[in-house]
């Protein structure tokens, strides 16, 4: 495994590459390799169904002849002329774009001070990823009420990337991923259910006890048998805080940059106005530690900055590239995602800092309601902020979870949901967008 963890010789490849758009009459260019290697194994009924294994590098190459560019790629890199001659040709036969363009070279990373411990050079071999998953499946099964297994899995992948342009530029970095899942199936015939557990980290020791994974995934399952509906009407909506993340990826999406410069977002004149509560913080840390997207540059070079997207209720910032930056009049806070295309803005480890309020507290406080573990579908209107999604989940009586409840709709608008929503305690690094449980007032439930 020394080939990818020993990146010299991507650095000079990108280094090449873009040497060769510059000769090929690129104004000036930039490069993305990237290398990526993965392992896992997924299990069924105490039998390995498959185990997958892949390896292996992408190019891709953007290249400016003045306001005009091109972005091309490739798997191999035979002949880096070949491929820099076809993304200069492209470039010239392109619409210009009077905000394209590498970013402010005063503004590139100069030094890769500081360590964010992305990397665990431990080697699972696919023997010991087999019996991650077996634990993790057996103790599902353990579970009583648990029918059927849905299967368990456990992965591993490690990926390289090396940015080059031709402003001078050039760094890299490296970053491990551990996973491990289980799907619990309950029930019988056309009563059964299904749930998960699902976690992942840069760091094999911090990722959770195969059985833990497995028995959470059997209990969920076990408790969400034999569901009611819930009465339609107005009702508060408590979001666990496996699908609260998901309101904070639509407020990542509906503060990105881009979006704001093509006034596609419900958000785009809110900058400096209270969005939230006077309570409520939102940040971007970008050099939190073991953090699943943090990075010492971002995907045009430039030092990511943590941002405070929304401090005491108030929307601070806006997620931006050079580009979009440049659009609005505006410079750069480093947050360009870069993959095998443009650059684009985007969120790193977005968190919804947490409350003061117990969960349990919260539900006392709120009564009656419901309580959301599951959401269906993708109905966020990020231009309106308009909200419908299915969901699964359980009765919020005298305080307490009641009663499964399955095939509700709730409903209603972003923008008046982050205005009523209160932030529970429970925050924990999962993903890379956290959120601890949340609830919203007067949101629309459509149930029986």
């Amino acid at each position: 495994m020394t080939e990818i963890l020993d990146q010299s010789d991507l650095t000079d490849r990108a280094a090449h590459l873009v040497e060769a758009a510059k000769k090929a009459g690129a104004d000036s260019a930039d490069t993305v390799c990237v290398r990526g290697i993965s392992l896992s194994v997924d299990m069924r009924h105490g039998k390995v169904e498959e185990t997958r294994r892949a390896e292996g590098d992408d190019f891709t190459l953007r290249a400016f002849v003045g306001r005009r560019s091109a972005t091309v790629s490739a798997n191999v890199l035979a002949d880096p002329a070949e491929l820099a001659e076809r993304a200069v040709a492209m470039a010239r036969a392109a619409p210009a774009d009077e905000f394209a363009g590498l970013a402010d070279p005063g503004l590139l990373v100069k030094s890769f001070d500081g360590d964010l411990d992305l990397l665990d050079e431990t080697i699972p071999q696919a023997d010991e990823l087999t019996q991650a998953a077996l634990a993790a499946e057996d103790a599902m099964r353990a579970v009583e009420g648990v029918s059927n297994s849905g299967g368990a899995s456990a992965g591993w992948s490690l990926g390289g990337m090396v940015l080059a342009t031709s402003d001078g530029f050039a760094g890299s970095y490296l970053a491990s991923r551990f996973s491990l899942s289980a799907s619990a199936i309950a029930g019988t015939g056309t009563a059964m259910e299904r749930d998960y557990d699902y976690a992942m980290r840069t760091h094999r020791a911090d990722l959770a006890d195969p059985a833990t994974i497995g028995r959470k995934a059997g209990e969920r399952a076990v408790r969400r048998l034999n569901p009611a509906s819930f009465a339609t009407g107005g009702a508060t909506v408590v979001f666990d805080p496996r699908v609260a993340s998901g309101l904070f990826g639509s407020l990542a999406g509906a503060t990105n940059g881009a979006a704001i410069a093509r006034r596609t977002s419900f958000l785009r004149e809110k900058l400096g106005q209270a969005i939230f509560p006077a309570n409520i913080n939102v940040t971007d840390d970008p050099s939190r530690k073991r953090g699943l997207a943090s990075r010492l540059f971002d995907g045009e070079g430039v030092r990511p900055q943590p941002l405070d997207l929304v401090k005491d209720g108030v929307l601070q910032a806006w997620f931006l590239d050079s580009a979009s930056a440049r659009e609005l009049g505006l410079v750069t806070n480093g947050h360009a995602g870069r993959g095998s295309g443009n650059p684009s803005p985007g969120p790193t480890n977005l968190t919804l800092a947490p409350g003061d309020q117990s969960p349990e507290d919260l539900l006392a406080a709120i009564g009656e309601g419901l309580y959301v573990t599951e959401m269906i579908g993708h109905g966020a209107n990020l231009l309106t902020g308009d909200y419908s999604r299915g969901a699964a989940g359980f009765a919020i009586r005298d305080g307490k979870l009641a009663e499964p409840v399955s095939e509700i709709t709730v409903a209603g608008n972003l923008g008046e949901m982050f205005l009523h929503l209160t932030a529970a305690s429970d925050l924990e690094y999962r993903f890379s967008v956290n959120a601890p449980t949340v609830a919203v007032e007067g949101m629309t439930v459509a149930g029986q």
